[in-house]
């Protein structure tokens, strides 16, 4: 079983500024702000919710292809993935773009001022959904506003079970587009701010938003999670992290389990569990893909966490 994992591919500059915004930014004064903040620690990391999510899937051992648009200053990230074992034959390069970008700068209090650049992602409707090739499994993430709602169409044309997951898109969809999307999808992923506004926006309470749909997943942070499915309300516990390092890019890790039990045929409390161990290994690490295990490694953590083998 193949995903086709459609969304965002990003650079993510992030910046550490060795103060506090605060002692730089005059509430009386935010009128003509104009400030600049010397930044002697920077790193440049891979990240984007496509790629974040396959190349979890792939530590897992599980069938995931990104689908994306990206510029013409790819070919690094395009080396990282493939030499990480991840098919980006579906990922296309929009000449004179660059790929999407984020700079973030962050203070000594976790407060951060973000800039971000779409870039080559404004293009990703140009990018189809194969029907024919071999893809059994569909993921709808934050990308494109318009290339989200042309492979959650496609997908449904083609008769391929799709996750949608609307992440920080969300809010670029009013409540009748939300509700094709919900029309379209097999599972929904979102975290539990995302399942809120998903209810404010369609009009529709969260219970009977999981009702039209085999399963909704609602991430809780450090509270775990719970997966609405077959009528039970099932509570997946979080994983206690080794450190908490960097929140960015759990959420992905957490879809890459949900996807992992999908493909192999697993139970929900099994791949809820699944997708909270990704979580807490990925929340150890800087960055959204420097964390590392065997399938051995992750199969004693599971049975450390949860008291029983994967």
């Amino acid at each position: 079983m193949t995903a086709l994992i459609c969304g965002s591919m990003a650079f993510d500059t992030v910046m550490v500024f060795p103060g506090r915004f605060r002692d730089h930014i005059l509430p009386d004064r935010i009128h003509l702000l104009n400030v600049s903040f010397l930044v002697p620690s920077m790193r440049r990391n891979f990240g984007g919710c496509a790629g974040n999510i396959a190349y979890n899937l792939a530590l897992l051992g599980g069938s995931g292809v990104p689908m994306a648009t990206v510029g013409h200053d790819f070919e690094p990230y395009g080396e990282w993935l493939r030499e990480r074992g991840v098919d980006i034959s579906r990922v296309r390069v929009i000449e004179g773009e660059f790929t999407a970008q984020a700079f973030i700068t962050t203070d000594l209090d976790d407060n951060q001022i973000t800039a971000f650049h779409p870039g080559a992602m404004n293009h990703a409707h140009v990018n189809s959904v194969p029907a024919d090739d071999g893809i059994t499994l569909g993921v709808v993430a934050p990308d494109g506003r318009d290339g989200m709602l042309a492979h959650a169409e496609q997908f449904a044309a083609a008769g391929i079970p799709l996750l949608f997951d609307p992440g920080q898109g969300l809010p670029m969809f009013d409540g009748a587009e939300l509700l094709e999307f919900v029309a379209r999808a097999t599972w929904i992923a979102v975290n539990d701010y995302e399942a809120q506004l998903l209810a404010e926006r369609t009009g529709i309470a969260l219970a009977e938003l999981a009702r039209r749909v085999r399963a909704l997943i609602v991430t809780r942070g450090a509270d775990g999670s719970v997966i609405y499915a077959d009528g039970r309300e099932i509570a997946i516990p979080a994983v206690r992290p080794a450190a908490v390092v960097d929140p960015t890019g759990c959420g992905d890790a957490y879809r890459a389990g949900l996807i992992y039990g999908l493909q192999n045929g697993l139970d929900w409390e099994t791949t809820g569990r699944v997708a909270s161990l990704m979580g807490s290994i990925k929340i150890a690490h800087s960055g959204t893909q420097h964390h590392r295990f065997t399938r051995d490694e992750f199969a004693d953590r599971f049975r450390t966490a949860f008291g029983r083998g994967l």
